[in-house]
């Protein structure tokens, strides 16, 4: 953006001093920088030149911060970007589950509990890679699947059910038969075939594959991938009745607004809602005759007064 500040001015990007850099170049510098990018990239120039300026307030080399007098674009609020079709998650899981995917170190409990735990508890891909086997805490039949380090470093407790619980069960004595150990309490969870960390990418290409051999592949949005689960999983809580405020607890979101978008009412729901109108309960009584309502004057007989 120092280029179009500089032609603002009326000199070189060379040439241009602090000095310069008051509030008429930059708006014009900005909005022409503004017109050929798309929101986030100009929501990124707006805060790095925000955090130059702040520095040069801080240094006293220059007076004040031109930029809170530069319009800063709002991002355009993210749409969920689940699975697509009613039943792709669970085609999903079943064609994991029967061994589908196969390939040269085949391993379908530890698949099938990657993407159950996707699924089931809406983690990110990060949180995931990083829980422990000591995360999977609690009584049995009352687990709980402790996320550390999710967005801003918050921890939060998503619980697990007895289907996922015993999906890990199973994942970790396959585990311990392969590798000789199903790990101690700070061993990682997820580990591939030589008993190493799953990676970022390993994972992609273990959901990817997963995909495929489903035969859902096209019903995964573009750029999703493995947030698609995760956006499934909180469209399904959405239409399952969970309110928002449960959502944001579960996915970990720092703001209401970010969990909002799942909620989707139906409509049974909203006809539900509609009928809850306690106006509709005084129609019943007029339609009843407990209270009488006189006719509709239709104009009939009347003069017409013209």
């Amino acid at each position: 953006m120092a280029r179009e500040v500089a032609e603002a001015v009326g000199v070189e990007v060379s040439g241009l001093r602090c000095a310069d850099l008051t509030v008429g170049p930059m708006r014009i510098g900005f909005a022409a920088f503004s017109q050929s990018r798309a929101k986030s990239s100009i929501a990124r120039a707006w805060s790095v030149w925000n955090a130059f300026f702040g520095y040069l307030v801080g240094e006293q080399i220059v007076a004040g911060n031109p930029m809170s007098a530069v319009a800063k674009p709002r991002p355009g609020r993210a749409t969920p970007k689940p699975l697509k079709g009613e039943d792709a998650a669970e085609r999903l899981l079943s064609a994991v589950a029967a061994g589908a995917r196969g390939g040269r170190h085949p391993w379908p409990q530890r698949d099938l509990a990657v993407l159950a735990v996707l699924l089931l508890t809406g983690v990110r891909s990060s949180e995931l890679l990083g829980l422990r086997v000591g995360d999977v805490a609690g009584p049995v039949g009352e687990r709980r699947l402790l996320v550390r380090g999710g967005k801003g470093d918050a921890d939060r407790v998503v619980p697990v059910e007895p289907p996922l619980e015993a999906l890990l069960v199973e994942y970790l004595e396959s585990r311990r038969i392969r590798l000789g150990s199903a790990g101690g309490v700070d061993a990682v969870l997820f580990v591939d075939h030589r008993g190493r960390p799953l990676s970022r990418n390993q994972l992609q290409y273990l959901v990817r594959q997963c995909y495929r051999v489903a035969g859902v592949s096209d019903q995964v949005e573009r750029g999703a991938l493995v947030h698609a689960l995760r956006h499934t999983f909180a469209t399904r809580l959405g239409q399952s009745g969970a309110s928002a405020v449960e959502v944001m607890e579960l996915l970990g979101h720092r703001s209401l607004q970010a969990s909002q978008g799942y909620i989707k009412a139906t409509a049974r729901e909203l006809r539900d809602a509609a009928r809850s109108n306690s106006m509709y309960g005084s129609l019943r009584r007029l339609r009843s005759g407990q209270d009488r309502v006189e006719p509709l004057d239709d104009g009939a007989g009347r003069d017409d007064e013209g």
